[in-house]
């Protein structure tokens, strides 16, 4: 006995339909949880809510994004104060996460220690840790300046008196400091970073290297025309997901806001915080959203359109 053909069988039913029903919890939520609450912060953008009543609702079309561009000195504070510290910690992290890959791509004993302990920083990131570094930079009694009043003391002792009066950083308490405080601390978490320059640097052929030394360059030629070509994928995806990250900082001013930092701290995110959860100005923060939503994606445009050009991927001529 043959089965009809006309009829679809369970195995071919399942060989069809499969892929669908394992990726519908993931599809479900990106359709749920991200398409539709876009769509949802784009109308919000467009009304006037203090998001407990609904009745409260008004409409106000384009005017908060109109508001935004042309009254508020706080959204240019903000965003100068984000793209500010993008354009130093990006290149400072990126930077400081290839030195440490480098330094830790070397077949010594004991190295898979000392990648574990450069990459847990980045894992155990969190409130705790940012408190611990509100203690380190406290200017009174952080154990960063009593480090600098040590070396001011050794200088006195040396002979050079007034060192002893030197002043110290104020850190986090002053306008000045603030940021190169936050830049100081970024680098805590580059093991993230580390460990993709990491891989990227030990699929790096060794045949590469052979063939240059034989043509006598040095370590310096060999790390500008072999290492770094080598490694621009990891350098692009590092590249773009700091951009990312420094324009979406929050959690990290919000608690180190201190007396006298006269604003240097309010990042954008944290500006757009406020305005919905201590305003209660739903739609105008909706709308801040969607303004730096569409700064990350030109500036992620830019470095996509200009990696063609220092990008280099293995079988591409």
């Amino acid at each position: 006995m043959t089965r009809d053909r006309g009829t679809p069988s369970w195995e071919g039913w399942t060989d069809r339909y499969a892929g669908w029903l394992f990726a519908s919890p993931w599809l479900v939520g990106v359709i749920v949880l991200m398409l539709l609450s876009m769509v949802g912060s784009i109308a919000l953008s467009m009304v006037e809510w203090d998001g407990v009543a609904l009745s409260g609702m008004k409409w106000v079309g384009p005017s908060h994004y109109r508001q935004i561009l042309t009254d508020d000195g706080d959204f240019r504070i903000s965003l100068a104060n984000s793209l500010v510290y993008a354009i130093f910690a990006v290149p400072l992290g990126l930077a400081s996460s290839l030195m440490l890959a480098m330094l830790l791509n070397t077949a010594i004993r004991g190295i898979s220690f000392f990648r574990t302990l450069y990459y847990m920083p980045h894992v155990l990131g969190g409130v705790a840790t940012i408190m611990i570094w509100r203690w380190i930079f406290h200017p009174e009694f952080g154990l960063l300046n009593s480090m600098i009043r040590g070396v001011y003391g050794v200088i006195a002792a040396l002979g050079i008196e007034q060192a002893a009066s030197w002043p110290v950083p104020a850190w986090l308490y002053s306008a000045t400091w603030a940021k190169p405080s936050m830049l100081l601390m970024s680098l805590w978490g580059a093991g993230g970073a580390m460990l993709i320059f990491l891989a990227a640097l030990q699929n790096v052929p060794e045949h590469l290297y052979e063939a240059a030394r034989i043509d006598g360059a040095g370590r310096t030629r060999c790390f500008w025309h072999i290492t770094l070509p080598q490694i621009s994928p990891a350098m692009f995806f590092n590249l773009v997901m700091g951009i990312i990250g420094t324009l979406q900082i929050f959690h990290q001013a919000y608690l180190l806001e201190a007396p006298g930092q006269r604003k240097a701290l309010l990042f954008y995110v944290l500006y757009l915080y406020r305005r919905a959860f201590e305003h209660y100005q739903m739609g105008y923060a909706s709308a801040l959203a969607w303004i730096l939503f569409v700064i990350i994606m030109l500036l992620t445009a830019i470095v996509l359109v200009t990696g063609k050009y220092w990008v280099y991927y293995e079988g591409e001529r």
